[in-house]
């Protein structure tokens, strides 16, 4: 029986002739800003597989997607997977799954990306995979498909990793794939890299690769793109815009369910009782597609069939270091949320951490529920890299909880009817959370966690004009909640 279904498997990435379907390989230039490479190429491609990257299917219980990378001698995208089982010999059932490939160049060379669809799986069985290079397979890596029904499983969401991403970004990594211990999902809500000139692009995807790990190919991940992913267009005529960039296509294999025009950057996920609905900011602002994509969220939030609803994205609606919400996600995106009775809406971009139950304040969200108001949607912010931005003026009445010069990571857990987040900080201390509880149609209550929680962290206060601001925008002469200088930046 496991047999035929991995027939099914395999067949469903051949073409009718029985030829797999990869392209021709036209080359994709990944090559970046201007900027040193590392030394020694530590980042380019070798001859067996990196840079393998599992995310789920539109239905994680039935389809497991694959994305990899090797050198041009690789060949033509083949992988294997097998039910695991104890013996050391399962591999013996595996059957081989072929895929699609695409050429690349960069300043680390040449090479192939990779992309292979596991279909037809069993739901809440453990699999193991392997993919090839030139040199051989890789090592097998595992992964448990979703229930087919809701259940309760935890999940783990970050924001923003995009600078010093190896050197700090992988602390909160790290401690969150320890201290989760067996997350279902791990969620990411944009400017994964930064895209900029202070690395070259490839090498930023190296370190973003090389912080997960063997993890990236064994927890499914979920990214939704920041403006970091995207990269400047020179038109014709001179004028500046934006174009996603050429890492994200090679980098992940997404589910192919996202809004028109969108649809290599939105996309929606079913993961026991849970709908993630991923949206593209920087499309819908700077590329004209937040129709469309207001359209597609509204009608794929009515379909959910699960009883939890959370949306991902970059741009927060409300900002804990901007002086100005995102007016246009607030008349189009919010009001959907709304209707639809969202849970959460996990965003990043502000490079500080704040939690929001109502528009009108923390002392508003609580005599509401003290009234006997359920509970709306929940936004949140929050920041894993080491880039911080200072908190504006709202902060200090409008979110229930904030933080500045602190990288983070949340805990999501599903259990039935109620639903606990924490965030914590790298170190594991855990400095926020809140359950909700569903109830009788859909609302919500909501309660803190036990007040036992670090207090607040924010940079010390400074005199008016006692300060001065360096090139970069860092705010000089501020002591940090740690007793060390403050990183933070100055946004206007």
């Amino acid at each position: 029986m496991r047999f035929t279904f991995l027939l099914c498997a395999a067949a469903s990435v051949l073409g009718a002739s029985g030829a797999a379907l990869h392209a021709e390989p036209a080359i994709v230039d990944l090559t970046g800003e201007v900027a040193p490479p590392a030394r020694g190429a530590p980042y380019a491609a070798r001859s067996l597989p990196d840079r393998i990257v599992l995310t789920p299917g539109e239905d994680p219980a039935r389809t497991m997607l694959v994305s990899y990378r090797t050198d041009m001698e690789a060949g033509e995208a083949l992988g294997e997977v097998a039910e695991l089982l104890p013996a050391p010999n399962f591999g013996l059932k595996a059957v081989q799954v072929r895929g699609t490939q695409v050429a690349t160049t960069s300043e680390n060379g040449a090479a192939l990306y990779h992309k292979l669809a596991f279909t037809g799986l069993k739901p809440d069985t453990a699999y193991a995979y392997r993919v090839k290079g030139a040199a051989g397979f890789s090592e097998w890596h595992q992964f448990r498909t979703a229930k087919a029904e809701a259940a309760p499983f935890t999940m783990i969401f970050m924001g923003d990793t995009q600078n010093r991403i190896l050197d700090i970004g992988s602390l909160v990594w790290r401690r969150a794939l320890l201290q989760t211990g067996n997350p279902a999902l791990m969620l990411h809500a944009g400017d994964l890299v930064a895209s900029r000139d202070e690395l070259v692009h490839d090498d930023e995807w190296g370190e973003w690769a090389a912080s997960g790990g063997w993890a990236l190919a064994s927890v499914p991940q979920v990214p939704a793109p920041g403006n970091h992913e995207y990269v400047d267009d020179i038109r014709p005529d001179g004028s500046e815009g934006k174009k996603l960039g050429p890492h994200w296509p090679v980098m992940f294999h997404l589910p192919d369910n996202g809004a028109d025009g969108v649809r290599e950057t939105s996309f929606f996920v079913d993961y026991q009782g849970v709908r993630v609905v991923v949206l593209d900011g920087t499309s819908a602002l700077d590329l004209g597609t937040l129709e469309a994509q207001t359209a597609w969220a509204d009608k794929v939030l009515l379909a959910a069939p699960g009883p939890w609803k959370f949306v991902l994205f970059h741009q927060p609606i409300f900002t804990c270091a901007r002086s100005k919400d995102t007016p246009m996600f607030k008349a189009a995106w919010k009001p959907v949320f709304e209707k639809h009775g969202v849970d959460l809406v996990l965003q990043g971009h502000d490079h500080c951490y704040g939690r929001w139950t109502s528009e009108a304040g923390s002392d508003a969200a609580r005599e509401a529920r003290a009234g006997g108001a359920s509970q709306g949607p929940v936004y949140l912010v929050s920041v894993a890299g080491a880039k911080m931005y200072g908190l504006n003026d709202r902060s200090a009445w409008q979110p229930d909880r904030v933080a500045e010069d602190t990288s983070l990571f949340q805990t999501i857990e599903i259990a039935g009817e109620r639903l606990t987040l924490k965030a914590f900080l790298n170190t594991g201390v855990l400095y926020d959370g809140f359950e909700l509880v569903k109830g009788e149609g859909g609302r919500n209550a909501f309660a803190e966690l036990p007040d036992d929680v670090p207090t607040v962290r924010r940079c010390e206060a400074l005199p008016q004009g006692d300060f001065t601001a360096s090139e970069k925008g860092v705010i000089e002469g501020r002591k940090g909640p740690d007793g060390l200088p403050c990183t933070v930046r100055a946004l206007k």
